[in-house]
């Protein structure tokens, strides 16, 4: 029984990550659209068709890697994952697992999420820089960005410049001040969650419904 469960789940990652493989392999991924909380931009990267090979092993690995995440946020709670956003238009809710640095498919710093009633549902798994990589850690990778911002314990945030500007409290719900961040260069891969607008978009029109 275990071998069929491997075998049938490798079956499910090959077809989910296809499509993508041939959208980024025939440079079709497109520039997000702008978010209004995070004025998301796109700075295109090129991806050949010998990318393709490489980019489906590594999308591949990291489904497996977030598996136990897909529909269960008590998991990522448990292994470190906390509240970074609520619901950010078209985007979803970030949690973020401060312990995590750099880039690595099999362990992404945000997750983001869904949310339906009682039901989160794992979308995009996201990395950020302080800049730009000088060599994009996936095939064909394009960017985003998210601004200086304080961020509270139950999620809120508001954008200012420096740490020393932020509130000591959150002015929408008066939650503790959790960490602040300068401007920075964020990675989506909507990993576990289709998107028209390409598996780098930083926003993505299927999500618009959640977004109430």
């Amino acid at each position: 029984m275990r071998r069929i469960i491997i075998v049938a789940l490798t079956a499910v990652l090959l077809t989910t990550t296809a499509w993508v493989v041939r959208a980024v392999a025939a440079g079709s991924t497109r520039p997000a659209a702008t978010a209004s909380a995070a004025a998301a931009h796109q700075h295109p990267a090129v991806a050949t068709t010998g990318d393709a090979g490489r980019l489906a092993g590594q999308l591949a690995a990291g489904r497996l890697a977030t598996t136990r995440y897909a529909t269960n946020l008590d998991a990522a709670k448990h292994a470190g994952y906390q509240i970074l956003t609520r619901m950010i238009p078209n985007m979803g809710w970030h949690f973020r697992n401060p312990t995590i640095t750099g880039f690595n498919i099999h362990t992404p710093p945000i997750l983001v999420y869904q949310h339906h009633r009682q039901t989160w549902q794992l979308a995009a798994l996201e990395w950020v820089f302080p800049s730009k990589p000088a060599t994009p850690p996936l095939p064909g990778a394009t960017y985003g960005a998210f601004a200086a911002a304080c961020h509270y314990t139950d999620g809120t945030f508001v954008f200012r410049p420096t740490q020393h500007a932020c509130p000591t409290t959150s002015p929408q719900t008066n939650a503790t001040f959790n960490l602040w961040h300068p401007d920075l260069v964020t990675l989506h891969v909507w990993l576990w969650y289709p998107n028209p607008a390409g598996l780098y978009s930083g926003t993505n029109p299927y999500i618009t419904p959640f977004n109430t």
